[in-house]
């Protein structure tokens, strides 16, 4: 049978806090049903909790998304009547709160201000409490009010160091954006020096001009980042100094003018790392090909010569001048249907089949209203609709009112008209780009970024329903 002692030591391990083992001081209940200290729980989430890890309970670990808890009353309730109990004496008793002088008596009724009205936000006398103004008021000892504002005091304390926290963060990130930028400018820059190192005296004003636009582009990024982080770092400032205004009355004592000055206490936080990443899309083109195009005569590096794959030619294409023109037909050939055959599209692939490197063809398409170029892979459908999408395997550009990128689900417009007698297209299948130029001025005009996992191969299409006009691979050699 349990004796009066057993009773006495249950009864204390259900008052004890499991952070300080201690009994309760504004006791808060979480939703998991256990019971804490409400600055206990709050210290150890701000310890061990973050919004993107959630915040655990200490006892069964159940994990909250945020800081959520309700006051228990109850075990407030039974603590405060049984405190004056030998048996349930805290074990390290807070020091005596010091009683509160107040500055100052009733205007009204002489007497003193020991009591706050919530409704009127004002202290007031007992005598005011029991008036017909304050009758039916929220009036509680001033106290116990100060004591709750150095609670919420201290909640903004906590909440101002987790800001200061995420200025840390905020600027780790620009930091490390900030290395990676010189980290990837620094791998281009190397780059551009191994492509324009073969050419002569008289072509380093080109590579000049080059790194020129490359060191404006990192500069114009990392001034981005600059400026952000000068941004990041006032907020950390601003929030330094509300913590530091807020420790510092803290350790004032409980003066409840002192706590009114500066109750609330709010910081507004904006900051929030910098995305956008420097453009070095001019920089991963083929510099050699570029440059050769402006002196045909100093670059030994040409275009690839392509001829095309009559098995995969649609029936009513004809093939011509070396397996290099493509058009249109008057008569449909009797040609086998072969597995890699188009059937509907007007497509023909190259010959080539591409699963490394580097590569580059021009296609002209002098005069010519209606085309489609890009590249396939090797198992791409080619049996009635064609999707010429990147999802079904194909990175192309098209012309037809205008000119199109064949994007997802959708045609992008690139261009409201294409003037050019030649179109350029550059593989680069180990980085994953598809790029079009006008091959006239070398300007680019679309890129795709890709992950190839096959082997690739070119295409090509004169359109339909345009008999006579047609599609030419240009050979250089």
């Amino acid at each position: 049978m349990a004796t009066a002692g057993d009773k006495r030591g249950e009864l204390q391990k259900e008052l004890v806090c499991a952070i300080c083992l201690d009994y309760f001081d504004d006791p808060v209940i979480l939703k998991c049903g256990h019971n804490f200290c409400r600055m206990c729980i709050l210290m150890h989430w701000e310890e061990n909790g973050g919004d993107d890890i959630g915040y655990q309970c200490p006892e069964c670990r159940m994990v909250f998304g945020k800081m959520s808890f309700t006051k228990n009353y109850l075990v407030k309730n039974l603590v405060d009547k049984l405190s004056d109990f030998d048996c349930l004496k805290t074990c390290r008793p807070p020091p005596p709160v010091k009683p509160l002088k107040m500055d100052g008596k009733c205007e009204r009724h002489h007497e003193e201000l020991k009591l706050y009205c919530h409704t009127d936000r004002k202290p007031i006398c007992v005598v005011c409490r029991e008036s017909r103004a304050h009758r039916h008021h929220d009036v509680a000892p001033v106290p116990e009010v100060v004591e709750d504002m150095k609670g919420e005091l201290k909640l903004r304390l906590i909440k101002l160091n987790w800001q200061k926290s995420m200025c840390a963060r905020v600027k780790a990130i620009d930091e490390q954006a900030k290395a990676d930028v010189k980290l990837k400018k620094q791998a281009l820059k190397e780059k551009i020096e191994d492509d324009v190192g073969a050419l002569v005296q008289f072509l380093l004003d080109e590579k000049d001009g080059l790194l020129e636009r490359l060191e404006d582009e990192e500069s114009s990024t990392i001034a981005l980042i600059d400026e952000n982080l000068k941004l990041v770092e006032s907020e950390a400032a601003k929030v330094d100094k509300a913590i530091s205004d807020i420790q510092n009355q803290l350790s004032e004592a409980g003066n409840f003018d002192v706590c009114k000055n500066v109750f609330p206490s709010h910081v507004s936080l904006t900051v929030q790392a910098v995305n956008c990443p420097p453009d070095y899309t001019e920089f991963t083109g083929p510099f050699q090909l570029i440059l050769w195009k402006k002196m045909m005569h100093v670059l030994h590096t040409m275009p690839q010569n392509l001829t095309l794959d009559l098995d995969t030619a649609h029936p009513s294409l004809s093939i011509s001048d070396f397996d290099t023109k493509v058009e249109e037909g008057r008569v449909r050939s009797q040609e086998p249907d072969l597995p890699q055959r188009f059937t509907r599209f007007f497509g023909v692939l190259a010959t080539a089949r591409y699963s490394s490197g580097q590569h580059y063809w021009e296609v002209d398409v002098r005069d010519k209203g209606v085309w489609y170029l890009g590249v396939t892979t090797e198992c791409s459908n080619r049996k009635g609709f064609v999707n010429l999408s990147p999802s079904a395997g194909y990175w192309s550009l098209c012309l037809q009112d205008r000119l199109y990128a064949n994007e997802e689900d959708s045609r992008v417009p690139v261009a409201d008209y294409w003037n050019s007698p030649r179109v350029g297209v550059f593989l680069d299948y180990d980085r994953g780009h598809v790029t079009f130029f006008d091959a006239v001025t070398m300007k680019r005009v679309y890129n795709f970024i890709a992950y190839f996992d096959e082997p690739v191969s070119p295409f090509f299409s004169p359109g339909k329903n345009d008999p006579g006009s047609r599609v030419q691979i240009c050979h250089f050699y």
